[in-house]
């Protein structure tokens, strides 16, 4: 909803408010954060007559103002809302307001468009502030140069930006690699710029993901944030600034945009250029509230996926490139044994597919290896009862295959020569139309072919040199093969109602909420070691809901860390998620066939809480143990696992609070050893003793509120723990 007076404009949504004035010159931000309810004419009056800040020694001789759209003509020496040039003139933009639209939403929340006109850059600009009822707060731009302006200008960048208060002191954001997605680092937030750019032709395996300012110590369920996600799939830059002037009566910034290579984005008269939107999140529950808004919002997407998310088997791990239908067939039966829903076969099917040398950009059935077609594979898997899945990596081509022999001009890279390979391979420059149309076409016609349910839809290599050849020389393409990839997805799926494309990238190299706007899940890593896998979901449940998530059993030595790991570990941590399978079922025992089965029939028979409820997180003292789970959107169920990933620093735990229950409930509470029991360092409290034979029942206030006592679990050992609410 909305209230305010003719100057001030307040969006408020889920216990979120935002509140602008537009009484100056430029319209500023008031306040974002905590909704204080529907304001009086006096209190409203009161925001406004306190925004003004102090005229400092050494500074502009008025107040320096931190607007909607900041720039050095405010007095603003910090990170500008607009950075660009006319062939190096009309550098200094001095946007002024010429109008503002506001609309209210019943739900709640709204709108605000901002409409601004500067005729130093000969640009007409639109901003727009949009809160959803789930009090997510979305900023964009769309700038549209004159008709009748005489040189084009470039863009530098147009980063989305909010001041926060001074007890935003405490910064996270994220790091990684490939197999080691979403690792947490934090710290002060100090004077300066902090500024994480992403120039990898994507957000990358070392993606700052989310960028969250909030109070010292702030954790999974405590403390007020301030966070942004860029939900874009190019290259992006997330920006937390801190000066010692202040941003206006804030202390510091909070921003995100998409980050442009010199020359990529450049206006010629009448043109126009839109920005990705930054999401931005207020939380004072902690991370886990961020997520709630997240996830909810994801969820009441029309696009969001609506039936039961099926048990997968990827045959990568399974097979590798070794595709023998003798040997797929009878994974194909151990899978239909085990529960699995749907069956992807992955790399390796083919022309010239016999090792990640060759092929990549002749999406054409291997004959030498399937002389009669993939039909016999996948009349063999709906003959199980399953759905069939399929991988390409569409923007791949690798120099040995015939698409790059016909067409080398539509590899991505400079004309004066191709930088080193990686992966063996190139990007294919699916910007250029007839690029784009040839391998539109290749996939829809294998799609329609064999009935493909669903696509694995892979990127496997970092932008280099991103450059596209065009009649005035090689120009910076990623922003343009961004364009297209979301182009070739929506076509897709417009073409073959019901497809459904997971999004991958080298594993996690392309986990954002750009490509999830066209994609129905994500591949958040190619380590399906649970010990690693574990922490890299957690972190990604900060953005996505468990059903975008894909994760996967994997074999007991890890392919890619070579640690070895029980199974009900590795099923334990699989559960929490779109889980699947990345073993070969053919080759394993029939006792651990017949445990994997059960696994199945238990994550069928919990997957509607796990794909609908609120994800929630203990805060513990030793980061080496998690308890983490899902409690249902009605609060009547709710699972947990308790995990321990090396040795504990104490003998004991203590009293641990399960987050998310109704602490005026009852609950029985239930330790589900069905995939085998996890060793403990010593005893049991005496309570888990009993509720490993029969369920217990506790108070929601002891379970919640006050903590009860855990097991010491050895190093990569789970524990999975059912709740269910009686009174």
């Amino acid at each position: 909803m909305h209230d305010g007076d003719e100057a001030v404009s307040i969006l408020r949504a889920a216990g979120v408010a935002f509140a602008i004035d537009a009484s100056g010159r430029l319209p500023r931000v008031l306040h974002w954060g905590a909704d204080s309810g529907v304001l009086s004419a006096a209190a409203l009056a009161d925001l406004r007559d306190t925004a003004d800040p102090a005229v400092l020694n050494n500074a502009p001789d008025v107040p320096r103002l931190f607007t909607t759209w900041p720039t050095e003509a405010d007095g603003w020496s910090g990170t500008a809302a607009q950075r660009g040039h006319a062939q190096g003139t009309a550098t200094t933009p001095r946007v002024r307001v010429v109008g503002v639209d506001v609309r209210s939403d019943e739900a709640g929340g709204g709108e605000i468009v901002i409409r601004y006109r500067d005729e130093v850059t000969a640009l007409s600009i639109a901003q727009t502030f949009a809160l959803d009822r789930f009090g997510v707060l979305s900023a964009s731009s769309v700038l549209t140069r004159d008709a009748d302006a005489a040189l084009p200008y470039t863009l530098d960048g147009v980063p989305a930006l909010l001041p926060v208060p001074e007890r935003a002191q405490e910064m996270l954001d994220f790091s990684g690699k490939w197999a080691r997605e979403r690792a947490p680092q934090r710290g002060p937030l100090r004077f300066g710029t902090h500024r994480r750019a992403a120039h990898r032709g994507k957000q990358g395996h070392d993606s700052p993901y989310l960028l969250a300012l909030g109070e010292p110590g702030f954790g999974f369920r405590t403390g007020e944030i301030w966070s942004v996600h860029l939900a874009w799939s190019g290259e992006a830059e997330y920006l937390a600034e801190k000066l010692p002037e202040s941003p206006g009566v804030h202390s510091a910034v909070l921003g995100a945009g998409e980050s442009l290579h010199p020359g990529e984005i450049i206006l010629a008269a009448g043109e126009s250029h839109s920005t990705p939107p930054a999401l931005f999140v207020w939380s004072d529950a902690g991370l886990d509230g961020i997520a709630a808004r997240l996830h909810a919002r994801l969820r009441a997407r029309p696009s969001h996926p609506a039936s039961a998310r099926p048990l997968v088997l990827n045959t990568w791990e399974a097979v590798y490139f070794d595709h023998d239908m003798t040997r797929l067939g009878a994974l194909v039966d151990a899978a239909a044994e085990a529960g699995v829903e749907r069956i992807v076969l992955d790399d390796g099917w083919f022309r010239g597919r016999r090792a990640d040398d060759a092929g990549l950009g002749d999406w054409i059935v291997d004959e030498t290896v399937w002389p009669d077609g993939l039909g016999p594979f996948t009349e063999a898997v709906r003959a199980r009862g399953m759905q069939v899945g399929l991988w390409f990596e569409p923007e791949m081509v690798n120099l040995d295959s015939e698409l790059a022999r016909a067409h080398p001009d539509w590899v991505l890279g400079p004309s004066q020569g191709l930088g080193p390979a990686a992966r063996h391979q190139y990007a294919l420059d699916i910007s250029r139309p007839d690029a784009y149309a040839h391998v539109l076409e290749q996939i829809s016609a294998l799609v329609a072919q064999y009935g493909i349910d669903y696509i694995k839809w892979d990127h496997n290599r970092d932008l280099l040199e991103a450059v596209s050849h065009t009649a005035t020389g090689d120009r910076p393409a990623v922003h343009r093969q961004t364009e297209a990839l979301y182009r070739m997805l929506d076509a897709l799926r417009e073409r073959h109602p019901g497809l459904e494309i997971e999004s991958c990238s080298g594993g996690g190299g392309r986990v954002d909420l750009g490509v999830l706007d066209h994609t129905d899940r994500v591949w958040p890593s190619d380590c399906n070691d649970p010990v690693e896998r574990m922490q890299i979901e957690r972190y990604t449940r900060l953005l996505l809901p468990p059903e975008l998530i894909g994760s996967h059993l994997g074999d007991e030595t890890a392919h890619t860390t070579g640690r070895r790991t029980e199974l009900s570990f590795r099923l334990i941590s699989a559960l929490f998620a779109h889980s699947g399978i990345e073993m070969d079922l053919a080759r394993i025992d029939d006792d651990l066939r017949r445990i994997v089965a059960r696994w199945g029939a238990f994550y069928r028979e919990w997957r509607p809480v796990l794909h609908s409820g609120v994800v929630v997180n203990a805060d513990l003292a030793d980061q080496n143990a998690a308890l983490q789970g899902v409690v249902s959107a009605d609060g009547d169920r709710a699972l947990f696992s308790w995990a321990r990933f090396a040795t504990s620093p104490t003998a004991q735990s203590g009293r641990v609070r399960f987050p998310g229950l109704d602490l005026s409930a009852r609950y029985t509470v239930r330790i589900r050893e069905e995939f085998g029991a996890a060793q403990r360092h010593g005893g049991d409290p005496a309570w888990i003793t009993a509720a490993v034979s029969a369920p217990v029942e506790l108070s929601g206030a002891v379970l919640g509120e006050i903590g009860v006592p855990l097991p010491t679990l050895n190093p990569q050992q789970a524990m999975l723990i059912e709740l269910r609410r009686t009174a």
